[in-house]
């Protein structure tokens, strides 16, 4: 990156989340506004929610976004960075709409936005983008001039977001017992989503077999199966495999699932396995729930040694990797070369994403993009 920082035309940068309940009593309201328009009813709800019950009601999104929003300003502080840093979620406190309200007032006017999500899908990226337009949309309503948005290129493939997670690998590797690291398969984990939504996902010339979302997560899977090898001597075999499915039983989605992979890797003789949530920015609760409770439970019911790497969380490279990408989409808005980095095979992801880019399942206004009624 160049030595320049100077964010103009941003004033302001927006942390964008899914959100999660902090108590007991915040689950089932938190679960309507996820479901909202659905039709679940409270009881569906509750049964829905026991996973947060086991952590006594609490998610650790919100803890994990307040540790990146500590990171995020102490790495622009100590780079000499002067830009505001705020936070707004989708599903819960603080809600994106009064998160923009309160910006709008300040008086910020061209807002750069880090999604939480690092790779292209309906849910990980347009959703995000539907919700800007809903928020500006209100505020409009309201009589108050909606700043301008911009959400920052998906960065799955950045160095900030790789290296971590190859760190972690090798840190969860090491911790397997002696005689069983050498032969550990590296399970890939990440979100399972209908086969439709993954067929769809990216631009439109690159739909089919599984889109943008299984292209982007195979090559994540394979830099971090290089780099563990490149630092061990030992190739793993490793898969891309998926968690945290719901939705109807007809409806086909990612598969295999982990717990089913890791009944395969016992069936087939493998000592062991890490679990590495490359899907995830953080421990959401899909990450303590879905691996490090039903899985974990489920390889020790098999007697299957396994160990589950971190996620990226608030690590300072990823802090580091959010300035570059700003400040690399600050120059580009201003017209200036930009070198931008990325790993792999698939080269940087595009700033704004064109019409038809992870079509939504029902056509509603999407902040952001080429198609954006917010300029």
């Amino acid at each position: 990156m160049s030595d320049v920082r100077d964010p103009a035309p941003y004033d302001a940068l927006l942390l964008l989340s899914f959100g999660g309940p902090e108590g007991p009593d915040d689950v089932v309201p938190f679960l309507e506004n996820v479901t909202a328009g659905r039709g679940i009813p409270k009881e569906r709800l509750r049964e829905v929610g026991r996973h947060y019950y086991l952590f006594g009601g609490v998610s650790p999104i919100n803890g994990q976004n307040r540790a990146l929003l500590d990171a995020l300003r102490k790495d622009f502080a100590e780079h000499g960075l002067d830009l505001p840093v705020h936070w707004g979620n989708r599903n819960w406190a603080p809600y994106l709409t009064d998160t923009l309200r309160e910006m709008a007032k300040e008086g910020y006017r061209r807002i750069a936005v880090l999604v939480t999500s690092a790779y292209a899908s309906y849910s990980g990226c347009r959703q995000y983008r539907e919700n800007l337009a809903d928020a500006l949309g209100a505020l409009a309503a309201e009589g108050i001039r909606p700043p301008r948005v911009d959400v920052l290129r998906r960065y799955f493939n950045h160095p900030g977001f790789v290296r971590p997670m190859a760190d972690g690998v090798l840190k969860a590797l090491a911790d397997l017992p002696e005689e069983v690291r050498s032969g550990a398969h590296l399970a890939f984990t990440t979100h399972s989503v209908p086969v439709s939504a993954a067929d769809a996902s990216g631009p439109v010339e690159g739909h089919g077999d599984g889109g943008a979302y299984l292209r982007q997560h195979r090559d994540v899977a394979r830099l971090i199966a290089a780099a563990v090898a490149e630092e061990t001597g030992v190739e793993h075999p490793w898969r891309l495999v998926f968690q945290s499915r719901s939705g109807a039983p007809h409806i086909p989605w990612l598969e295999p699932d982990i717990c089913d992979h890791l009944e395969e890797l016992h069936g087939s003789g493998a000592p062991a396995a890490v679990m590495i949530p490359i899907g995830f920015v953080s421990d959401h609760m899909e990450v303590l729930y879905d691996l490090d409770t039903e899985a974990a439970a489920k390889a020790a019911e098999l007697g299957l040694p396994v160990r589950r790497s971190a996620t990226v969380g608030a690590d300072p490279r990823f802090a580091a990797a959010v300035r570059e990408l700003l400040l690399e989409r600050a120059a580009a808005e201003r017209g200036e070369p930009v070198r931008r980095c990325a790993l792999g095979s698939l080269g940087p992801s595009h700033d704004v994403c064109p019409v038809g880019c992870c079509p939504a399942r029902v056509v509603r206004p999407a902040a952001a993009g080429a198609d954006s009624p917010f300029v």
